[in-house]
């Protein structure tokens, strides 16, 4: 076997068989939990694991002026988890979601795609951004699929 050869065959391959892993994006908006609904959904069809990512923003500003910011997201990552959880006991007899819930700190984009490449995420799945600014800046989604590193679902 050449060197090539043997190099590509230990190398992450996607999507041959389905997802593996399907990476959600959740912050609490109503979009985002459409798109944590929906990848469940993949999940349980797939017998993918789901990855449920809330990215902590880090707001400078916010802490410069002593407001406490880590506490805040802390806290809200914390009601997600258990938002999340309080569906998966509602559904369990019903859905069977192999799930994780991992969170990072940052800017959504580059703390998803952080995601997307730690856990070696086979599709990403994002709620539509519901700022009015983003149509022009472009939104984490779009900025996502510009990636093509992996399929992307923008669920409404």
């Amino acid at each position: 076997m050449t060197e090539d050869a043997s190099q590509q065959s230990h190398q992450f391959e996607r999507g041959t068989d389905g997802p593996k892993v399907i990476v959600v994006g959740v912050d609490g908006s109503d979009s985002s939990l459409r798109a944590a609904a929906y990848a469940g959904g993949l999940a349980r069809r797939q017998r993918a694991l789901l990855a449920v990512v809330y990215v902590q923003p880090v707001l400078a500003a916010g802490a410069a002026l002593g407001a406490p910011v880590a506490d805040t997201t802390e806290e809200i990552a914390e009601a997600l988890i258990a938002e999340i959880r309080d569906a998966t006991e509602r559904v369990k007899d019903i859905f069977d979601v192999r799930w994780e819930f991992h969170t990072f700190r940052g800017d959504p984009y580059n703390g998803l795609v952080t995601a997307a490449d730690d856990l070696k995420a086979d599709a990403v799945v994002v709620g539509a951004s519901e700022q009015a600014g983003h149509r022009i800046v472009g939104s984490v989604a779009v900025r996502l699929v510009k990636a093509g590193r992996w399929p992307v679902t923008v669920v409404p």
